[in-house]
This record gives structure tokens, sequence and C-alpha cells, in this order.
């Protein structure tokens, strides 16, 4: 099958198109032929290393994997069947898969991080992970929601516990995950702030339901966020950026403000203020991906019309150097999607 694939950690030249074996589905698993794939930081950071996480080599990345079933011997699909998978494998048997809590399994796994993903014409996933889906959008629309609106969801309701009425700043509000952010946290009533690098971002941040954007090239975002809350902060914080934006984060939060964190684009390491925290009561929390019941919550609500798959730009496989590239160079905004 053609693949883009790497064998070793490095730039965007270690990235490589051509053929690879095919998978073979074990016990369980579905092969699925792959028609779109969505790009996340998580495929960067996979191709360029990360210290102490070992990844199958040569390695395919891909998260967010749309397709039809290929082979599905006595799993309850059909063959041609359009399904989108499910980016988080975890034992479904578990004290915390039991209590909905998948990402905090200890045998949890990323689809095309410990395993490859879907930068290829197939791919095997066990069958639990398919959820099949109907014609209301493209394979490349479908392609840009699980693993985005799955963990902003997590983030905002599940962790965040963003409620109608209050204020959330959502940090880079032009990305993948930042433009599902918007939504959802309009569609749980919120007064909603973000941030953005263009003029051009702007606009379209605000077609998503920003009430207050903040191109930060241009502006102070603390000043921005405290003057338009009349010195007082917001009540909750996304953030995924890391230390180009943790200490503003932090500044622009209320007395018993929320931080909830994903991920760290810009470095892994911050510097914290303890008088912060203390003094404000502050709380600050993790969120990793999220549970089968909040991705199938999501994936209603697209279904409903009341949140929508934002895509940018469509490559080819091929392509995914390019793609790659682009992401690295944030001119985009929502998903940059690979066309298998």
């Amino acid at each position: 099958m053609k693949a883009v694939f790497f064998q070793q950690h490095g730039g965007l030249d270690v990235l490589r198109y051509g053929d690879i074996p095919a998978p073979s589905p074990g016990e369980g698993e579905v092969l699925v032929k792959v028609e779109a794939c969505g790009l996340n930081h998580l495929d960067l950071w996979m191709r360029q290393g990360l210290p102490g996480i070992k990844i199958p080599m040569p390695h395919i990345s891909g998260s967010e994997v749309v397709g039809t079933v290929y082979a599905a011997p006595a799993n309850g699909f059909q063959k041609g069947q359009r399904v989108l998978v499910a980016p988080g494998i975890s034992c479904s048997t578990c004290s915390a898969c039991s209590a909905g809590r998948e990402s905090l399994c200890q045998k949890f796994r990323i689809v095309g991080l410990q395993t490859n993903g879907g930068y290829a014409e197939y791919m095997s996933v066990p069958a639990r992970n398919l959820i099949p889906l109907g014609d209301k959008f493209k394979p490349e629309e479908w392609a840009a929601v699980p693993l985005v609106f799955l963990t902003a969801w997590h983030m905002l309701i599940t962790r965040g516990q963003l409620k109608a009425g209050e204020s959330v700043l959502i940090q880079g509000g032009g990305s993948g995950i930042g433009s599902a952010a918007l939504q959802i946290a309009k569609l749980a009533g919120a007064g909603v702030f973000t941030t953005v690098g263009s003029e051009k971002k702007a606009r379209k941040a605000k077609l998503l339901g920003a009430d207050w954007v903040i191109n930060h090239t241009k502006a102070d975002v603390v000043k921005e966020v405290l003057k338009k809350t009349d010195q007082q902060g917001v009540d909750l914080v996304f953030e995924h950026v890391g230390p180009a934006t943790w200490n503003g984060s932090i500044r622009c939060l209320k007395k018993g403000g929320r931080l909830v964190t994903c991920g760290a684009t810009t470095g892994p390491k911050v510097e914290l203020d303890l008088r912060f925290f203390f003094t404000k009561e502050l709380t600050v929390m993790g969120a990793y991906m999220g549970s089968r019941y909040e991705l199938d919550r999501v994936l209603a609500l697209i279904e409903e019309g009341r949140l929508k798959p934002v895509v940018d730009t469509v490559f080819m496989l091929k392509e995914a150097p390019r793609a790659q590239k682009m992401m690295e160079e944030r001119n985009f905004f929502g998903k940059i999607v690979l066309k298998i």
C-alpha cells in the first residue's frame, strides 16, 4: 500500500512517500481503507521525537481517520461501510474504563502515536473503535472532528465545568483545537475571548462565535482581557500553547478561576509563581483526549448542525510534507487534512 512514513526522527526531510506492507488485522480488529486523515501537532512531535516515548518504526502518523471497512470478519460491520475511527484505544475493562475515563487506562494508546495511523491507504484498528458515519459531510470534513472536538469537549465541559454565563479565554482560536473550542464554549452559553495571530483569522473566529477576538501580534492579551472584564479576569482559560502564553493565561484568570491545559506546542516547561495560586485560589488541571461517551456526544451535536468541522486546506497523501510545513508555519485556520 502507499503510505507516508518515517524511519528516524528529524525534520520534514525524513518523511517518505512509498510502498509499505498493508497491515494484517489481529483478533477483534478491522482493516479500514482510509479516505481522509486530519493533521495534528502530535504528528510533528512524533516526527521530531519526544524523549522517553517509543513509537513503532517505520512509523505512520495520523490520529483523525475516516474511511470505509475493507475487511471485518465477524465484527458486525459491512464491507464498504463508512466509519470514523475513535482515536483512543483502551482495554475497556479496567476501573478507569468502567468509570468512563478511558484516557486514564494503563493500556491507553492513541491511534497514530503508539500505533500506526492514517497517513496510508489502509490501517488496522480494534472494531470497538469504529463509529458508523452518515453522509452529512465529506470524509475530509469528518476527519477534522474526532481528536480536536473530543479533546476540546473534555477540556471545557468535563474538566473545566464551563457553565452558561461564565467567561472563557481560548488561546490560539485559529488552531484545529481552538476552532473546535470556540464553538463548544459558545454552545455552552459562555462569553468567549480568543487570541489569533492575524486579522484574517480574527474575522473567521468572529464567524465561529467569538465575542472578543484579540490579535496577539498587535495587542497585549492580558490588558485587553482585564479591560473587557472590569479588571476581574475570566472564569476559565483553555490553554494548549505552553510557555509562550502560560504566564498571560494565569494572569487572565479571575479569583477562583480555572485553567485547563492539553498541550505544549511551544515547549513542555513553564515557570510557576505559586503566589498567584494561593492568593487567588486558582485551579490548574490537565486534560488528555477524552472518553468514547464524550466523542459520541460531540458527533451527535455535529450531526444536529450545532457544531461544525472547520477545514482550511486539503492535501493529497503524497503532499504530507507540505501539509506539515503549513502546520509548522501556523498559516491556517481550523484543520489541515490529507485526502487519501
